[in-house]
């Protein structure tokens, strides 16, 4: 009997959460307490974790509290995936899920582009003038850090300038490949090897035919 109540007490428990997120997006949980949501996958690399949180932490520090919501994809809008590729209708709706009585500026990062709320008389113009984000959770990240600083400055709360991780690229979604160079090399080598067997079997058969026909 005891065995059974702690169950149902746990099913209790477990089961509101659930709901809860099932009923929304994910940003709009994360974001309540959090400065960003960072996509689940592909994920963010540490590297730019760190220089994004800490541009949005620069900007409330310097009375600019942004919050940032990265979406990668369909997945990281729960229950409104028909939003993904049109960031500023996603803004509207996410503004009115984690705000109670006064708007705070808010951005919206996908591939398709950037979406904005409540952000400043000139966020307009700034965004407008901002490259695309890119493709990939990274340069999606390495974007909104950019346009974070550019909107707090454009609002009059300036913030240093954030520094990309190493070896990153912002803009286009493409950087340096990750492949390590030895999967291109070692496929060669044993091809190189293996031509160079077949080559001294074949000699070494053709002399034994030779010393069998003397």
């Amino acid at each position: 009997m005891n065995r059974l109540a702690a169950l149902v007490l746990l099913a209790l428990l477990v089961l509101p959460a659930g709901l809860a997120r099932a009923d929304g997006d994910p940003p709009s949980d994360v974001l309540i307490s959090q400065n960003v949501y960072y996509p689940y996958s592909p994920p963010v690399s540490a590297a730019n974790q760190k220089v994004l949180t800490k541009a949005t932490a620069d900007a409330k520090r310097a009375g600019y509290p942004i919050r940032v919501a990265i979406i990668a994809g369909q997945n990281d809008l729960g229950s409104v995936p028909t939003l993904f590729g049109r960031p500023q209708q996603y803004a509207k709706f996410l503004q009115s899920e984690i705000t109670f009585n006064k708007p705070r500026p808010l951005l919206t990062v996908m591939p398709a582009g950037y979406g904005w709320v409540a952000a400043g008389a000139e966020a307009d113009r700034v965004m407008k003038g901002l490259p695309a984000p890119g493709l990939v959770s990274e340069s999606l990240a390495q974007g909104a850090a950019g346009a974070v600083a550019k909107l707090a400055a454009a609002a009059g709360h300036p913030i240093p300038a954030p520094a990309l991780a190493a070896g990153s690229s912002s803009g286009s979604g493409k950087g340096k490949s990750s492949t390590p160079w030895w999967v291109f090399v070692v496929p060669l080598v044993l091809v190189g090897l293996a031509v160079v067997l077949l080559g001294r079997r074949s000699r070494r058969s053709e002399d034994g035919e030779q010393a069998m026909r003397r």
